[in-house]
């Protein structure tokens, strides 16, 4: 068998989307195992989610696997952000998002990983949107299409797709934090 992160990568300033893989789950969890691996040996425990659309069954997405990582404190995160590095990711910095530290990884890229302290707003927000598309699979379809027309859009600029999203993904988290 080879990679079994074949599934994943998107290279660099390009939009896809692609159907969803039910194989992403279990890459999140071979990811989360080495990553665990490498905290540990450094004594640092970060709370691993899985998030974005390759987190939701059946939601079509980027193929980037997502990971939310959350940690107890200012100091945890500092220590985290070299063993990430050491873990071959590439750290990016906050990337216009105060509070949430971001790495890369794989080439093209394969894995992201958003650090932040567990509880905040950001931790918050990207569970609670994942959580909901999970549990409201029409709104997961909305979703798709949405991504799928953004995409075909603007198949070179990251930015505008990521911007044609943004009224959605505030709508649905105004509706789930009053469910």
């Amino acid at each position: 068998m080879g990679d079994p992160a074949a599934s994943l990568g998107l290279e660099s300033k390009t939009v896809r989307v692609v159907s969803y893989n039910p194989d992403w789950p279990r890459l999140f969890a071979l990811e989360q195992q080495r990553l665990d691996a490498s905290l540990r040996r450094a004594g640092i425990v970060l709370t691993l989610e899985h998030s974005g659309s390759t987190a939701v069954p059946g939601l079509a997405a980027k193929p980037i696997l997502d990971i939310l990582a959350g940690a107890p404190d200012h100091a945890t995160v500092a220590r985290a952000v070299d063993t990430l590095q050491h873990a071959d990711y590439i750290y990016r910095g906050e990337q216009g998002i105060p509070g949430r530290h971001f790495f890369r990884r794989g080439d093209p890229r394969q894995y992201h990983i958003h650090l932040t302290l567990t509880g905040s707003d950001f931790w918050r927000d990207h569970l609670l949107f994942r959580d909901h598309l999970r549990a409201n699979p029409d709104v997961a379809a909305e979703y798709a299409a949405l991504k799928h027309a953004l995409a075909a859009r603007y198949p070179f600029d990251r930015e505008s797709y990521i911007e044609g999203k943004t009224e959605f993904v505030q709508r649905i988290l105004r509706l789930a934090s009053t469910s």
